[in-house]
């Protein structure tokens, strides 16, 4: 005989499982005061660049160095990481007495997390590549010139200028950036880590490139060979790290 039991459905509550987007810090130093210079020197002046953003600290790549053993200020660096509105959560990678003092700042031990990859693997042979996923969103397009001062980032997508960016305005995106008038500014595409990002301009003369955190600045003058011309940069992996490479559109 078959009996039916009839479900109890709790009227106040469901439990179901999640996920969670993270950013991930990967600490490759114990010196608090040099992190909080680099932060300063990066996201200084964007200050809406995160918004309560939930985060991993990954204590990874300090165990290949001198600093594997050494004490990390937890409460000092969570409150640094606050100041830029990032909320860390989680913790990886430390030694057992770093994981102890992380769990006792109240971070939760994270051992099975990992790394998004954000530059694809290769297909294996005689298979096809897979699609690229659809952006969720298209692209934020200005079509005003920006002033000195001015900042325009396009977060979670792609940037399209039809004007001038001038000296002393910033153009920053998570994907690519396409600049359809000359780039006198300062543009950063790839914002949280998209090696595949890249940047496009009519006319290249621009105060700073950065695509994924790889940055070149105007005290490196442009090639001649691309200054002022129509330019795409790109990052370019090699043994000795990422480079940024320019070449002139046809």
């Amino acid at each position: 005989m078959t009996v039916a039991i009839p479900a109890t459905t709790h009227a106040t509550f469901e439990i179901k499982s999640a996920n969670l987007p993270l950013v991930a810090l990967l600490l490759k130093s114990t010196d608090l005061a040099a992190l909080s210079r680099e932060l300063a020197s990066r996201f200084g002046d964007i200050p809406d660049f995160f918004d309560q953003d939930a985060m991993m600290i990954d204590l990874s790549p300090l165990q290949a160095t001198a600093s594997a053993n050494e004490d990390i200020d937890f409460p000092a660096l969570i409150s640094l990481l606050g100041s830029y509105q990032l909320v860390p959560i989680t913790v990886k990678g430390g030694s057992p007495a770093q994981m102890a003092a992380a769990l006792q700042a109240g971070l939760l031990p994270a051992p099975d997390s990992h790394l998004v990859n954000s530059r694809p693997a290769p297909a294996p042979a005689g298979q096809p590549a897979p699609a690229a996923p659809a952006s969720p969103l298209g692209a934020l397009v200005i079509d005003r010139p920006l002033r000195s001062g001015q900042q325009v980032y396009a977060r979670g997508r792609d940037l399209v200028v039809l004007a001038m960016v001038n000296a002393g305005a910033e153009v920053i995106a998570d994907g690519h950036i396409h600049v359809y008038a000359p780039l006198r500014g300062k543009a950063m595409a790839g914002a949280r880590g998209n090696t595949e990002a890249r940047i496009f301009s009519l006319a290249l003369e621009a105060e700073l490139l950065s695509i994924a955190g790889v940055y070149r600045t105007s005290e490196n003058p442009l090639p001649p060979d691309v200054a002022g011309k129509p330019t795409q940069v790109r990052l370019l992996p090699g043994a000795d790290g990422d480079k940024l490479v320019m070449s002139v559109l046809q």
